[in-house]
């Protein structure tokens, strides 16, 4: 089993936990990593761009020359493409990017993600995460202390609106529950700080 300390926030160790060999020490499975990854990005892209036919553009129904004996090529309508303010050919249309990943797929993404952050020496457990009012800088000398004061993601047990809102405005910092991690923030994020409480929800959720 892998074995992390446990730090508090003011980043002083405070002693160890064994993590689930089951979901902290599993084989880092880069194949399924690269498509879970891809899926999510894909997914993100809302697809509505749209550009206007030679068939939507207003005007153009008269031909704007009579077809021989002026010297000029032939046209039918000045809303062609070749025509200045002409339908776009072969422009983009609305459409959806969405790829499905099963379950089994994504867990186990999630878990390759979570042991490469172990194996890369990555992942920070502090005893709790909390502050007794809205401070900014409550969070800022945590993560300064705990030597995360670059892109951290930040996973509490709950949902606590003055960890959330203290951590919102600071560049490159993310706060997440067990419910809501994927593999893609796990990743994206150089330091994954993790409340003691929240690692015992992810063993007993993911682990099923």
């Amino acid at each position: 089993m892998p074995n992390v300390a446990i730090y508090d926030m003011a980043g002083k160790e405070k002693g160890s936990i064994e993590l689930s060999s089951e979901i902290f020490g599993a084989e880092v499975n880069e194949a399924v990593l690269h498509s879970v990854i891809r899926a999510y990005l894909l997914n993100q892209r809302q697809g509505t761009q749209s550009t206007l036919t030679r068939a939507e553009v207003s005007g153009g129904g008269i031909k704007p020359w009579k077809q021989k004996g002026t010297g000029r090529a032939r046209q039918g309508s000045t809303r062609s493409p070749q025509w200045t303010h002409g339908g776009v050919a072969l422009g983009p249309k609305p459409r959806s990017w969405r790829v499905s990943i099963n379950k089994k797929v994504k867990r186990i993404a999630l878990k390759s993600a979570l042991s490469s952050k172990v194996n890369d020496n990555e992942l920070i457990v502090v005893d709790k995460i909390a502050t007794d009012e809205y401070k900014t800088k409550a969070i800022v000398n945590m993560l300064a202390a705990l030597g995360a004061d670059r892109k951290a993601l930040i996973v509490i047990p709950e949902v606590d609106k003055k960890v959330i809102k203290s951590a919102s405005n600071i560049p490159g910092v993310k706060t997440a529950i067990p419910g809501t991690i994927n593999a893609y923030d796990i990743l994206k994020y150089d330091k994954l700080i993790v409340d003691e409480a929240a690692i015992k929800v992810i063993e007993e959720v993911y682990s099923k």
